[in-house]
């Protein structure tokens, strides 16, 4: 089965096209400014990639609705529609793709992978926030977690890489950002929340942050709310602290003296350093530590740094290894006497997107399925 794997993000789209055995056969990406490409760009790179047996999507949010992937129908693409306001970077690209899509593959099977399913092993000491019953049960607010196909992946190929019952940290950073504890294959913490905006530093997100600050600022500084949900999503992290959510020029920034993005460095490290040990404390001790993402895999100064201030949990890395990374390959970056491993693990969502499609149609006479009830989410919208 020929999969088609589209992973509609906030910044770009990614258009993979895989043989029956995942080999890559095309590849097209896309820039999409805050999700939306230029006009008619997605149905022509799907026109020219030729005959699909199957399309598989990348979407952030399931809610409680979707724990697996799913065959997307009308029903299905209005359940994601309800889900918009907990996920507005990534879900609307998503399912502007997805209907693009069908109008173009009408023939052809879709099929839904969600970044949340992998959080679904979460343990409810881990998924439950410590707030009024009302919120949890009937409005649905709870961890959800999300990067959970890249968290997927990263873990699965540090199983191959390491040993397949390793207690793993992953560190998928990019323009967003989080950690997962994985034990055993299966997500028991992670560090984004109810939405993506949460855990740690990202280029324009700032994390986790006290929860009553959007408050005091609609009540004493008059901003409106929708100003305050803008600014959370597109002014802060590395935007907020240095003026640019590029990674590279904050980095060069920062070599040349800058106050601004050295500080918003200091911040970034500090957040992820702390978010690694938590995630440790979470498995009860750490095996490996997977670096991935675009800077995860492309940024070994930070790598290096981050590591520089975990020796505690047995983390030593190699100087030479660190640097020696080919881009696109996996590679051990540990020290030889190091008794914690850190990999570097590039990240490949599309993998994971095409087997879960051939699993489901395998399953399915291509009729929808995967609905487990009404997604208790749309009560907020």
């Amino acid at each position: 089965m020929r999969v088609l794997v589209i992973n509609a993000g906030s910044s770009s789209i990614k258009i993979r096209f895989l043989d029956p055995d995942n080999t890559l056969l095309h590849e097209v990406n896309l820039d999409a400014d805050r999700g939306t490409p230029q006009p008619g760009a997605v149905a022509a790179a799907i026109k020219s990639i030729g005959t699909v047996d199957a399309v598989g999507h990348r979407v952030v949010h399931g809610g409680t609705c979707f724990t697996g992937p799913v065959i997307v129908d009308a029903a299905v693409l209005t359940e994601l529609e309800q889900l918009v306001a907990l996920a507005p970077l990534h879900q609307p690209p998503a399912l502007a793709a997805l209907r693009t899509t069908l109008e173009v593959l009408p023939h052809v099977p879709s099929v839904a992978c969600f970044d949340t399913a992998f959080h679904a092993t979460l343990p409810p000491a881990a998924a439950t926030y410590a707030i009024p019953a009302l919120w949890r049960t009937d409005l649905g607010v709870r961890r959800y977690g999300f990067h959970g196909l890249a968290h997927q992946w990263a873990a699965h190929r540090a199983a191959e890489l390491a040993s397949p019952s390793a207690r793993t940290v992953v560190a998928h950073l990019g323009a967003g950002a989080s950690l997962c504890a994985v034990r055993d294959g299966h997500s028991v913490d992670t560090t984004m929340g109810f939405t993506p905006t949460a855990g740690l530093v990202m280029a324009s997100r700032c994390g986790d942050l006290d929860p009553t600050v959007p408050l005091w600022l609609v009540e004493h500084a008059g901003l409106t709310a929708g100003e305050v949900a803008t600014a959370l999503d597109h002014d802060c992290g590395l935007v907020g602290l240095a003026g640019t959510p590029d990674m590279r020029a904050v980095l060069a920034a920062e070599h040349s003296g800058d106050a601004r993005a050295q500080l918003a460095i200091a911040v970034w490290l500090h957040r992820l350093r702390g978010g690694i040990a938590a995630m440790a404390a979470a498995l009860g001790g750490l095996d490996v530590l997977v670096f991935s993402g675009g800077i995860g895999e492309h940024q070994p100064q930070l790598r290096a740094r981050a590591v520089a201030g975990l020796g505690f949990l047995g983390l030593d890395v190699d100087p030479a290894a660190n640097q020696a990374i080919r881009p696109c390959c996996d590679a051990d970056i540990s020290t030889r006497d190091a008794p914690t491993r850190t990999l570097v693990v590039h990240a490949r969502e599309d993998l994971v997107v095409a087997d879960q499609v051939r699993a489901t149609l395998r399953r399915s006479d291509v009729a929808p399925t995967g609905v487990t009830g009404r997604s208790s989410i749309q009560k907020l919208n």
